[in-house]
């Protein structure tokens, strides 16, 4: 059995992105190759992007920090800490609105 601390790794990750000229930081916190699920802790500083890009396949986006936005054709989607939602099965960004941090959990095929 493992465990990490999720505020331990959103500090460290937000930190992290504050100082790199991407705005982003990331680390996988459970799921190498042991495992049917990835959780990815991604941190983006205000302002900072991921830039459109294709569907994992079945994901869900928790946002454990700040404010972001999931954006696609089909409209955006807007969280804050302690929102859940299920990440659409197209093209799509994700934007900070806020110095913010999400677990990204994706099944694995």
């Amino acid at each position: 059995m493992s465990s990490v601390s999720l505020p331990e790794v959103v500090e460290e990750l937000l930190a992290e992105a504050r100082e790199a000229s991407s705005g982003r930081a990331g680390r996988t916190v459970r799921g190498h190759s042991d495992h049917r699920l990835r959780q990815t802790v991604i941190a983006l500083r205000a302002g900072a992007e991921l830039s459109d890009h294709e569907s994992p396949g079945e994901a869900t986006l928790q946002v454990l920090a700040g404010r972001v936005r999931l954006t696609c054709e089909a409209g955006d989607w807007e969280g804050s800490a302690g929102a859940l939602t299920d990440i659409p099965l197209v093209r799509h960004g994700l934007l900070a609105d806020d110095d913010s941090a999400v677990l990204l959990t994706v099944a694995l095929q």
